[in-house]
């Protein structure tokens, strides 16, 4: 549904609520006023974007460690006065959002806002290169391209990721409806997320040989690799056989050599 600027202007002026979410309420509503301002006031929208220009310089440093111990999370979130900083809504809202951050590997910044362009044109520049879009006219890829810039930035944004406990609302929705709750600015300043071991390239061990050391064992030798075997030897050549000598002569015996015993 098409909404006119000037009526989102108007929802603006009459709850104080941002230009997109009046937007939204009323492409919710079908454009009726009335409801808008209803859907506003429930989603906790009204007046947030009057209180989201105060100074925040209150609030607290908060912690979340992961089940494991393998993924830990630290998040400034600033409210106005030390009273909200202390109260269970507030506390209960930064555990949500530090929760939020532990689950969310690909989120580097709080906001769109804050990434920088030099990333900005890295990805541009990645988008534009892909061979899907090699045949497409230039005005065509440029479209694609942005549109899929927009979505990249907002997979790296905390604050455009779907709330984990509520998937119908993002996280800047999240904190609107605490804006409007508690009567304070509340943002989102900065957090870091650690993941236990990233970064470290890691040295593969031979466990058999570092059990062996310690034992003061020599290590196995590697088990040698066995000679290709030679070729066939050529059958041997036959052995000619021996020409028989010629058989000596008998000599006839000498009449009366020999004596006859009497």
């Amino acid at each position: 549904m098409s909404i006119d600027a000037k009526l989102v202007k108007e929802l603006r002026e009459k709850t104080g609520a941002g230009m997109m979410d009046c937007k939204k309420a009323l492409v919710e509503t079908d454009g009726d006023m009335e409801k808008a301002i209803t859907w506003l006031r429930q989603k906790g929208l009204a007046g947030a974007a009057k209180k989201a220009s105060r100074v925040a310089a209150e609030g607290v440093v908060d912690s979340y460690i992961h089940f494991g111990n393998r993924i830990g999370v630290l998040v400034e979130v600033n409210c106005e006065t030390d009273f909200v900083a202390r109260g269970e809504d507030f506390k209960k809202l930064v555990q949500d959002i530090a929760k939020q951050i532990a689950a969310c590997q690909n989120v580097e910044y709080v906001s769109v806002d804050q990434i920088p362009a030099e990333v900005v044109e890295r990805e541009k520049a990645i988008e534009m290169g892909k061979d899907d879009l090699a045949s497409k006219p230039e005005n065509v890829r440029e479209k694609i391209v942005q549109g899929r810039i927009d979505k990249r930035l907002k997979e790296l944004s905390l604050l455009d990721q779907p709330f984990i406990k509520d998937s119908s609302i993002t996280v800047e929705e999240l904190v609107k409806q605490h804006i409007a709750k508690l009567g304070e600015n509340i943002q989102v300043r900065r957090f870091v997320r650690f993941v236990l071991g990233e970064g470290i390239e890691k040295e593969e061990v031979d466990f058999a040989a570092e059990v062996a050391a310690q034992a003061g064992l020599k290590p196995a030798e590697p088990a040698q690799v066995e000679e290709a075997a030679a070729p066939p030897a050529p059958p041997p050549t036959p052995a000619e056989e021996p020409t028989p000598a010629p058989a000596a002569e008998s000599k006839p015996a000498k009449k009366g050599s020999a004596k006859k015993k009497k």
